[in-house]
């Protein structure tokens, strides 16, 4: 699939700016843009530092970049090693042109080539146009398991 003046890259630090733009957005679709407290230093620090906690890819189109995939590895006891995909976003103005799966697509080939068992996420079950999304890829989906937290102020 050819895309147009679109290349799916890893991020660079001047990318922070305009990924933390997609993250806001990414909330306030999601309806809770209150709970966005991270910041463009604290990503450049714990992404690009000498111990990265995370990764990124973009989907850049004439030096704008329209949709990311943020991912970090984690274990799992019973699996191995996991790739977590941590949030992935695509423009709303962008969407249903195959920008998406690209990414997607690349995310699979990083845990493939990383040796990974498998990759895991999240997704609201209001959003089923992300649910049917993640179905064409022949996703299963876990509603046993409540996701827990503690906020550390």
């Amino acid at each position: 699939m050819h895309i147009h003046n679109l290349s799916i890259r890893k991020s660079i630090v001047s990318d922070v700016s305009q990924i933390m733009g997609l993250i806001h957005e990414l909330a306030l679709f999601e309806k809770s843009p209150e709970e966005v407290t991270n910041t463009a230093d604290r990503m450049i620090k714990d992404g690009f530092g000498s111990n990265p906690l995370f990764k990124c890819i973009v989907a850049e189109r004439d030096t704008e970049i329209i949709g990311f995939a943020l991912y970090y590895y984690r274990y799992s006891t019973w699996k191995g090693k996991c790739l977590y995909l941590e949030d992935f976003y695509v423009k709303q103005t962008h969407r249903n042109n195959g920008i998406g799966k690209l990414l997607f697509e690349e995310i699979i080939q990083i845990s493939k080539a990383e040796s990974c068992v498998r990759i895991n996420w999240q997704v609201l079950d209001w959003n089923q146009e992300a649910v049917k999304f993640y179905s064409k890829f022949a996703a299963g989906f876990d509603k046993t398991w409540w996701n827990g937290f503690i906020d550390l102020k």
